[in-house]
Parts: C-alpha cells; sequence; structure tokens
C-alpha cells in the first residue's frame, strides 16, 4: 500500500458518521510552488498527542534546497505541512509514521 492509499484508509477510519461532517483532510497547492496537508486531529486518537515540529531546508542555517523543503507540526488540534512540490509524499509519510505509533 502506498502512502496515499494508507492516508485514505486513516480518513475512512475516522468516518463515523459525525466526524466526516466537521472535520477532514484537504490537500492544496502553494504558489511558491509547494503543497499543503492540513489534517483535523479533534475527534481522532491524535488529538492530545504531542507531536515534535520537523522542518527541512528552510531553517535560517540550511543550505538551499530550492524545491526540496517541508515543515510540518500541530496547531489548533491540526496536522499542519507544507512542502516543496515533489515533497507531498514526504509530508504524508510523516503524518502517518506520527499516527502508527499512536495507534
Amino acid at each position: 500500500m502506498n502512502r496515499l492509499q494508507e492516508l485514505q484508509a486513516w480518513y475512512l477510519s475516522q468516518c463515523n458518521g459525525i466526524w466526516e461532517h466537521a472535520y477532514g483532510v484537504a490537500i492544496g497547492t502553494l504558489d511558491n510552488p509547494g503543497w499543503s496537508l492540513e489534517i483535523d486531529l479533534a475527534g481522532t486518537r491524535l488529538e492530545d498527542i504531542a507531536f515534535e515540529e520537523r522542518s527541512y531546508g528552510i531553517s535560517e542555517s540550511s543550505e538551499p534546497c530550492e524545491n526540496n523543503w517541508f515543515t510540518c507540526k500541530v496547531e489548533r488540534n491540526k496536522f499542519l505541512a507544507y512542502g516543496g512540490p515533489s515533497m507531498l509524499d514526504e509530508i504524508i509519510g510523516i503524518f502517518l509514521a506520527w499516527a502508527k505509533t499512536h495507534a
């Protein structure tokens, strides 16, 4: 199973007739260019689980990475991730790895 299929399975496992009406998963694009991933954690097992912010290629001390950058964090009960145009699979993988450790 690839990461997109795993994310779909995680989403489906949250759907209970109520959760999906107020919460969900959103994948979008950025204008720099890149991807955004927002996943609602309210009402899931991950709701109150700490997540250590991760980033690559965007700090002041990092080497310029052009399109190979990402940042992932949890704020306001949402997993928020942004990354370069080739990093969508990577940021989905970061979410899934965290979710699996707390399944």
